[in-house]
């Protein structure tokens, strides 16, 4: 009866400390991509710079996938492996219950930031092929760089929804595999 005298508290619309936490990592992620990618992009010929391309837009599709299978898989799904003490199982708990943060961080964070990165990097290979041609030729290669990156990243990215749809339960359960791995204590907040 003493629960019903307190007035009842409305869910906070915003979570301002997930936000500056999530804010402060895109920055710290997004900074160490860039200077990744600079580093090696300035000590390799053309194609080990596309084959980086091919790398960072890979990435963002990956993640991608983790994203849409932590909002598809749920955690009861995990529940008996988990029991049995599999590896990874408790972890893929820990993604299925935390699927709003788990597909922030992937599909925006990561993603959004590989394909930041990949126009970058798209931009850097355009500048060195296109050095010395005349300005039709900048456009077309520009063009064509443009069209390639969108392509793969959109392609790969449709190509991966249904994966992540269809094996969440598989690709969750990979994911916390390699979460099990790391030192992280995934239990000390529900």
């Amino acid at each position: 009866m003493e629960n019903s005298d307190k007035p009842k508290r409305k869910p906070r619309l915003i979570q301002w400390r997930w936000v500056l936490t999530i804010t402060a990592l895109s920055f710290l992620i997004s900074v160490s991509m860039s200077y990744l990618s600079n580093e090696a992009l300035a000590q390799v010929n053309n194609i080990i710079a596309f084959i980086i391309l091919l790398l960072f837009i890979s990435l963002g599709i990956l993640f991608d996938v983790i994203g849409v299978a932590a909002t598809t898989a749920t955690e009861k799904e995990f529940h008996s492996m988990a029991s049995r003490r599999v590896p990874g199982a408790r972890e893929a708990v820990w993604l299925s219950r935390n699927a709003e943060k788990v597909s922030s961080i992937c599909n925006d964070v990561v993603g959004d930031i590989a394909g930041i990165i990949s126009g970058a990097t798209g931009a850097v290979i355009i500048t060195r092929i296109t050095a010395g041609l005349p300005p039709l030729g900048v456009l077309v290669v520009s063009m064509a760089m443009t069209g390639l990156i969108s392509a793969l990243t959109i392609g790969g990215k449709a190509i991966g929804k249904g994966l992540g749809i269809r094996f969440s339960v598989r690709i969750i359960h990979a994911a916390g595999r390699v979460l099990a791995f790391l030192p992280l204590d995934l239990n000390s907040k529900k």
